[in-house]
């Protein structure tokens, strides 16, 4: 199949499958008038690729899986080299958990505090004043509103 059909078949662009072949990811061979060829093995490898990218793998990342592929194995990710990129991603997404986490909790702790903070301020104590809420007729920079000259 040609470079158009396989991007259409993968769901991609011909400019992607031109920056996959530039990588290296994408192997290209060319047909008796000279354009690109691809096989139905171009596409299991462009749908593994496609997989993992949206799994959160970056590009280089898939290369593993790529390599894999080419060396016949059945899938991707059935050789050591997968195997560790896989528990690398994984590493990476338990640390990025833990560090949204601890956000959490801080985010967490600051809305208990102002809420306490909040209903313990007197009746009587005048309202903050939020400096980004304009004051009747003004504008949020605190110039006049356009056609107020007060």
């Amino acid at each position: 199949m040609r470079i158009g059909e396989l991007a259409k078949r993968a769901g991609t662009t011909t400019r992607t499958l031109r920056y996959y072949e530039s990588r290296g990811l994408l192997t290209v061979r060319r047909d008796a008038k000279g354009y690109r060829a691809f096989g139905e093995e171009d596409l299991r490898l462009l749908r593994q690729i496609r997989m993992l990218r949206d799994s959160g793998f970056d590009l280089e990342e898939t290369r593993p899986f790529v390599e894999c592929l080419r060396a016949g194995y059945p899938t991707g990710d059935s050789c050591p080299a997968s195997l560790e990129a896989y528990r690398k991603k994984l590493a990476e997404l338990d640390d990025c958990i833990t560090q949204l986490q601890d956000v959490r909790d801080r985010v967490r702790a600051d809305l208990a505090r102002a809420e306490v903070e909040s209903t313990a301020r007197s009746a009587d104590a005048p309202e903050p004043r939020c400096e980004l809420t304009p004051r009747s007729g003004a504008s949020v920079t605190g110039e006049p509103a356009e056609g107020n000259t007060t």
